[in-house]
């Protein structure tokens, strides 16, 4: 047996490929399921089984065409009932995969309620588990993100789930789709993969005896939840079509119904920006963070570096179910006139120390609980699309705008810019150097 993995960073998830005498089995793909069924080929493996271990919030699936370009069997928790056909997975209903392989259902609701783990035995040994969005690496899959009415009743049930899979046998290795940098896990996780046994002696979840406190434990500092996951569920639940083909027209102009998205890297983006568009550097969270500032399924033009790689923007946004590129610009002209400052650490603390200073934190919430900067506006950056630009900055004065690393305020930069301020962007580095440097850190 070998276990396959596939790392999508931005959304912090990883699918699986389980392969077994020549048969495979897909765990938790991603909607591009080129990447997936590519390797299946070149091990010379036949995709016997697709498995899902819940109705995923945080991106749309590629398993149902999986299955529909494979032919196998597409499995999903009998509790999630979508709309497509598949084979329902029961609690502890074994699926014969053949050749010593068997593949049993563990009911583990707590992430959603018809969350279902899949246990790998062969020849009747546990070998493996495929545990979702349940127990993670040093973690658990956060219970709020069907809402606050559910949320704790989620949580106490996550208790008896993480208890039910730490107690297989030790040697089981454990690969979770969730992991480091997912908003799908309750606290951070750690490493990608990990066994039951490792889990046991470290996870402090599982270091929880009581119900009541485990859900306080997960609900006590839940991160934000990003505005597209609430389009997830339903897409996974009534099914999508195929992810369609990577091709981005050139345009000369952006049209004028469209939203403007402009990848190229920061400093390009400061020295010239097409008036209202919003600058989001292309990286591995491109996808996610569009999906969050931009109204879904908008119409989108993109504005890249004349070698800049579209396809990979593309396919990041068709990851979350946003299919609305209309085009690519690599030429602005001279329609260039939206312009944000770029500071080193040294320059930006500078413009800090000046008694007019007004700052902008963007970080999370729970990012301000080690340091803070004092006299910062706070105010985490999607809060700059729901709630606009905070009434305490004043556009006649410069905005000096950071995060932890420079991204997160590249991208409020466009966002200040389009209202009417000017922004000062700390580009290399984040807070807690500004506020170290500074020489008055000022902790939470």
């Amino acid at each position: 047996m070998d276990v396959v993995p596939f790392r999508t960073p931005g959304l912090g998830d990883q699918t699986y490929l389980l392969t077994h005498e020549g048969k495979g089995v897909l765990v938790d793909p991603q909607r591009d399921i080129d990447r997936f069924l590519a390797a299946a080929a070149e091990r010379d493996v036949e995709l016997r089984f697709v498995l899902e271990t819940h109705l995923h919030n945080d991106y749309v699936s590629g398993a149902e065409q999986a299955a529909l370009r494979t032919g196998a069997e597409l499995v999903l928790p009998a509790a999630a009932a979508p709309a497509y056909r598949h084979v329902p997975a029961y609690h502890l209903e074994d699926l014969d995969g053949g050749d010593g392989l068997t593949l049993r259902p563990i009911h583990t609701p707590g992430h959603t309620p018809e969350h279902t783990s899949y246990l790998v035995l062969l020849d009747g040994e546990p070998a493996a588990l495929f545990s979702g969005g349940s127990l993670l690496v040093a973690s658990a899959g956060r219970p709020d993100l069907l809402g606050p009415e559910r949320a704790r009743s989620l949580a106490r049930l996550q208790h008896g789930s993480l208890r039910r899979l730490a107690a297989l046998p030790p040697g089981v290795g454990l690969y979770p789709t969730h992991g480091e940098g997912s908003f799908c896990t309750a606290t951070g996780a750690g490493r990608l993969t990990s066994s039951i046994g490792a889990e046991r002696a470290g996870n402090p979840m599982l270091a929880i005896d009581d119900p009541d406190e485990l859900a306080d434990a997960l609900l006590a500092a839940p991160m934000p939840i990003p505005a597209f996951y609430r389009h997830m569920g339903r897409a996974n639940t009534l099914g999508v079509p195929p992810m369609p083909p990577v091709r981005v027209p050139e345009l000369d102009a952006a049209p004028q119904d469209t939203q403007v998205v402009d990848i190229r890297p920061r400093r390009s983006q400061a020295r010239g920006m097409l008036p209202g568009s919003i600058g989001i550097e292309l990286d591995d969270d491109f996808g996610s963070w569009t999906g969050w500032l931009l109204p879904y399924q908008e119409p989108i033009t993109l504005v890249a570096e004349p070698d800049q790689d579209v396809a990979e923007a593309v396919t990041q946004l068709a990851q979350i179910g946003v299919d609305t590129v209309r085009g690519v610009v690599r030429d602005l002209g001279e329609a260039a006139t939206q312009t944000y400052e770029l500071l080193t650490l040294d320059a930006f603390v500078r413009r800090l120390a000046q008694p007019d200073a007004q700052v902008l934190d963007v970080r999370m919430p729970g990012e301000r609980q080690e340091v803070r900067l004092e006299g910062a506006v706070e105010r985490f950056l999607p809060d700059l699309v729901t709630q606009g630009v905070p009434a305490e900055l004043t556009p006649e004065r410069p905005v000096l705008v950071a995060c932890a690393s420079g991204r997160r305020a590249s991208i409020a930069a466009g966002l200040l810019a389009r209202a009417g301020h000017r922004p000062v962007v700390l580009a290399d580095a984040g807070v807690a150097e500004a506020a170290a440097a500074l020489g008055r850190p000022h902790a939470a």
